[in-house]
């Protein structure tokens, strides 16, 4: 940034708001989750810290589900 160059503030009123981005979902081993397609289960396993993947023991099968977490849930 230059020094003659000004901050833009989004006005209150401004049909355009800001963009804000929803706080990434994380995970740690023994956290019981829902799935939307696989049903309830716990995380046996994450990979780097939760942000990447996480293994779920579903009872019947285990699935590795990678980010981002759309389908799944913490209980």
């Amino acid at each position: 940034m230059t020094k003659f160059e000004a901050v833009r503030r989004p006005l209150p009123t401004s049909p355009f708001k800001p963009r804000v981005e929803a706080p990434r979902k994380h995970f740690a081993v023994g956290d019981r989750v829902s799935h939307d397609r696989y049903g309830l289960g716990r995380a046996i396993g994450v990979e780097g810290g939760g942000d990447i993947a996480v293994l779920v023991d579903f009872g019947s099968r285990q699935e590795r589900i990678t980010a981002p977490y759309a389908e799944m849930f913490r209980l």
